[in-house]
């Protein structure tokens, strides 16, 4: 397994977020984790990748107790996000944004960094293919250069994708990707999340609302409900199964 979550409790001023969630994501997965507005899905991202330290309860990841680490210890083992809310460097270029991403490889310090010279260089280059890679993946050639914050809605949310990928991760949580997009680029994300998962190999834990999307790509669906996990399941089970209708998908 690539991530074990187990019993995991989390409250606010004494109103539970979470409250006894457990489940797991192998190695080769897509996992869908839906739920209506509030059931707790961001917050056990939050967790997962120390943003929220849980009262109780284990996250492991390939083996590793993760639940007490600081995020940018989480980050450097391999787990990376996406938001609901985009989180990027306005001022900077895309190519920028990406490059930024990657300074948690970056040995050589900022006075060898600032005269561009020797393993600097060196480093620098390596850094710069593989955000190269990155940008062919993505289809962000033609925004390279051009400035994160007069970018349209969905070609930041590539961008920040993109930033994700940057820092090699082992594990990706995407919370919501395709929130306000229109059709056209959602399915321009799910075909690159595919792509992601089968070039890169990489589990994926994925929020979204958008149940065609869901039921389309993902290979197990965990389903919450104010908090509580209520149903766990193959997509076909979940679209079934008598108290996800109830709460969240409706008749």
């Amino acid at each position: 397994m690539a991530l074990i979550v187990k019993e995991l409790c989390l409250s606010f001023n004494g109103v539970s977020a979470l409250i006894d969630v457990s489940f797991e994501i192998n190695k080769k997965e897509i996992l869908a984790l839906i739920g209506p507005n509030g059931a707790g899905k961001t917050s056990l991202l939050n967790c997962i990748n120390g943003f929220y330290r849980p009262q109780s309860g284990e996250i492991n990841f390939n083996g590793e107790k993760i639940n007490t680490l600081p995020p940018h210890r989480i980050a450097m083992l391999g787990i990376a996000r996406t938001f609901q809310n985009i989180e990027l460097y306005t001022g900077l270029s895309t190519l920028d944004n990406l490059m930024a991403a990657r300074h948690i490889f970056m040995k050589s310090r900022a006075v060898a960094c600032s005269l561009f010279f020797g393993k600097a260089q060196q480093e620098e280059i390596q850094h710069r293919e593989i955000v190269e890679d990155i940008i062919e993946l993505l289809e962000l050639e033609s925004i390279r250069k051009k400035m994160v914050g007069l970018l349209p809605y969905g070609q930041r949310k590539k961008v920040e994708l993109g930033r994700a990928l940057a820092q090699e991760p082992k594990l990706l949580l995407l919370d919501e990707p395709m929130a306000g997009m229109n059709v056209e680029e959602k399915e321009d994300i799910a075909r690159y999340i595919i792509d992601i998962y089968e070039l890169k190999q990489i589990p994926i834990i994925l929020v979204e609302h958008d149940m065609g999307v869901v039921m389309d790509i993902s290979d197990r669906v965990v389903v919450l409900d104010f908090g509580e996990k209520i149903a766990e399941g193959s997509p076909d089970d979940i679209k079934m199964d008598s108290r996800v209708i109830k709460a969240y998908l409706g008749n």
